[in-house]
């Protein structure tokens, strides 16, 4: 499995836990938005790895604008939701490609 495809997995299950409505938004808040500066970061990271591996790279890039504008609370809460959904959309198509090729 390609790296960038590990990460959209990861990175998408974290973006869908911080989707689970107050759950998500708790756990930031009580972190000091730390979980948004640690996703900014994890989500650069695997668009590097999606640029090198010719990956797509909507989801990490919809991924860092809800990790930038995360703190604002139904706004933060969409864009959770539309990162998760494209990351593990993307990382299952791209498994399931790997998978026709072995």
């Amino acid at each position: 499995m390609k790296t960038s495809t590990t990460l959209k997995w990861v990175t998408g299950g974290l973006e869908a836990f911080f989707a689970i409505p107050f759950i998500g938004g708790i756990v930031i808040v009580s972190l000091s938005w730390a979980p948004l500066w640690i996703m900014l970061g994890l989500h650069i990271v695997t668009l590097i790895f999606s640029i090198r591996e010719l990956e797509a790279r909507t989801g990490s890039i919809v991924g860092i604008v809800a990790s930038v504008i995360g703190f604002v609370p139904f706004v933060g809460f969409i864009m959770h939701i539309a990162a998760s959904i494209i990351l593990l959309i993307d990382a299952a198509k791209t498994s399931a490609r790997e998978k026709e090729l072995t």
